[in-house]
């Protein structure tokens, strides 16, 4: 799959840009402040319609605009696709697919596989569970659309069994007939959520565990460890036991809404433990990990981009980063980085084609 055309309107500090690419190798280069990281973010809101930044829609259009459009125009499987994604201020927000629109959104992710690393990926170590769960989903959504309908589902059941019980609270009053159905439904789709997580876990790490030991010259033992309430008892169980728990908090406390990823090194958290090195090559091989599972079931090589990481990764790792692209198993990179020259030198050690966009305020 190869991204050939990329257009932008109003797209954060792009008024009207078009940029055609290599089918490898795409650098942009410039200061601090430029665009560089918004071209990046374009390429991914082609994939999943929405910024992996910024979630919040209006605040991607272009100050003083009223609307944004980003075309994307992709070569897949020996067919030309279209990709148009635009939003204007006040209305919904439109994914279109060779000029036809999706029902729901959802029915997109996974048609164009990406994977971003970013320094921003560090939230993954240092923010709550909520940040890691959602990597999570997002690996199996690109391959998996049921899991996604179902997480989905899971949610929105979720949401009204805490307003239910909110409601319970605000009018001292409790049906347990009421309840039970939402139990009853979350458990349903809980549980198919649990053993897909679990499922991907134990496919997921001996990849991960590869991955790792490929860029790490350390002898430590790392270990991703999924944890989960689903692991003690069913959530029908659960839920039923602690729903005294939850009137008092007004809020549902067992589920896979619980759910974490410990990231570990020497069996430690490497959030306290691992040192900024270690914790740099933890999550680089976490990203790949997730290139070659996404790979092993689309059976097509993801976009990939490099946000930023000269800068935030020494230069042992990026040479590492770029040389797999020499591998015929990568397919099209895409780059970010303020220095031109250290970009281009490092480029030219892989027998690659390649693009440069210098980028100017």
């Amino acid at each position: 799959m190869i991204l050939q055309k990329l257009s932008l309107l109003n797209y954060k500090n792009f008024e009207a840009e078009t940029f055609e690419f290599d089918p490898k190798i795409n650098c942009f280069v410039g200061n601090n402040g430029v665009g560089k990281t918004n071209v990046l973010d374009a390429i991914y809101h082609l994939s999943f319609g929405k910024s992996y930044f910024n979630p919040i829609t209006t605040q991607n259009i272009r100050h003083g605009e009223e609307f944004f459009v980003v075309e994307g125009f992709y070569e897949k499987n020996d067919s030309a696709e279209k990709i148009v994604v635009s939003a204007k201020r006040g209305q919904k927000k439109i994914i279109k697919r060779n000029g036809k629109g999706y029902d729901k959104f959802s029915e997109h992710i996974g048609f164009l596989p990406l994977v971003i690393i970013s320094p921003a990926d560090r939230d993954l170590i240092i923010e709550g569970s909520e940040t890691r769960r959602k990597f999570v989903d997002g690996v199996i959504s690109q391959r998996d659309s049921e899991y996604l309908q179902t997480l989905i589902k899971y949610n929105k059941v979720l949401v009204q069994r805490n307003s239910l019980l909110k409601y319970f609270a605000a009018n001292n009053t409790f049906s347990q007939d009421t309840i039970d159905i939402y139990n009853e439904q979350l458990h349903n789709f809980g549980t198919s959520i649990f053993g897909k997580r679990t499922a991907f876990l134990e496919e997921f790490l001996p990849i991960f565990l590869n991955r790792y030991k490929s860029i790490s010259s350390g002898e430590e033992t790392i270990n991703l460890v999924y944890e989960s309430q689903l692991q003690e008892n069913d959530l029908l169980t659960l839920l039923q036991k602690n729903i005294t728990k939850d009137k008092i908090t007004q809020y549902t406390n067992f589920g896979i809404h619980k759910d974490d990823l410990v990231f570990e090194i020497d069996g430690h958290p490497i959030k306290k433990f691992g040192s900024q090195g270690q914790q740099k090559s933890y999550l680089i091989a976490l990203k790949l990990a997730q290139f070659d599972f996404i790979k092993n079931h689309s059976k097509t090589n993801p976009i990939l981009l490099l946000d930023d990481i000269f800068d935030k990764l020494d230069e042992t790792r990026v040479e590492h980063l770029i040389s797999l692209v020499d591998n015929e198993n990568f397919g099209q990179l895409f780059i970010s980085d303020t220095h031109a020259e250290r970009t281009e030198e490092v480029i030219r050690k892989v027998h690659q084609t390649y693009k440069m966009f210098p980028l100017a305020p």
